[in-house]
């Protein structure tokens, strides 16, 4: 009950925060277009956009794949580690500080620029991490590995959300990033789901492995289309400033 009241609590820093924000009010204007036409304009400036399209992609895949982490953690905790809901708990706490210092090294950055060759970065210490994790018997070594689990979770998560709004339209921004909410929060349960059955089958070791492993192997996917960020100009489409889709 006590972390309950307390996770509560520590909201109040992030209300606080947004009501120090000033911003100048914009008046929407009014649309006649029917919703499905504007879905359907949204997806297609989504997809038409390599930097928008691949970056929504890969939060899909690591939402899917890499984030059901947390539900084979009292697997290990217990099966593997031969440990309780302490261990479990040393586990999630370590997750929480590396996440800590991902968001403090993000907010050190001045601007979006260079976020596209982050992400990859932060994704593959993600992947690699899960997939040592799965490896190991050892409790020690283990806890050792969540805080770099925990910092490319927060890195590649945030810095994509950033990339994204930064390099979108403004008349576009809610529809792209409605996409972005789905790719995050909406393939999770069904990744939750898809881990649990594959535990099942194979072992909680392994499953973890498989899925570091995809993980790793979308951030090299990621970092091969790099060059279709690029715009004529030879400047990384990452920088501040609009983008346009492909024609």
């Amino acid at each position: 009950g006590l972390c309950f009241l307390i996770n509560a609590v520590s909201y109040t820093a992030v209300i606080i925060s947004l009501l120090f924000m000033k911003i100048k009010p914009v008046i929407a204007e009014k649309k006649t277009s029917r919703i499905l036409d504007d879905i359907r304009e949204g997806f297609s400036y989504a997809y038409g956009i390599p930097l928008i399209r691949f970056t929504i992609a890969l939060v899909a895949v690591i939402s899917m794949i890499g984030l059901p982490y947390a539900v084979l953690m009292p697997v290990f905790a217990k099966e593997v580690l031969k440990g309780d809901a302490h261990t479990l708990g040393f586990l999630m706490a370590f997750i929480g500080i590396g996440a800590i210092a991902g968001a403090f090294f993000l907010a050190g950055r001045k601007s979006s620029a260079g976020l596209g060759g982050i992400i990859p970065f932060a994704t593959l210490m993600f992947g690699s991490g899960l997939f040592i994790f799965g490896l190991s018997k050892v409790f020690f070594l283990s806890l050792m590995l969540m805080p770099f689990v925990g910092f490319g979770m927060m890195v590649q998560m945030v810095a994509s959300n950033t990339l994204i709004q930064s390099n979108v339209a403004d008349d576009k921004r809610g529809r792209v990033m409605s996409f972005y909410s789905m790719a995050f929060l909406g393939v999770a349960p069904f990744g939750n789901l898809l881990a649990g059955a594959v535990a099942d089958k194979i072992g909680a070791p392994l499953t973890m492995m498989i899925n570091g492993a995809v993980c790793a192997l979308g951030a090299i996917f990621f970092i091969t289309k790099m060059n279709l960020f690029q715009d004529a100009s030879g400047e990384s489409a990452d920088a501040d400033y609009e983008i346009t889709p492909e024609a």
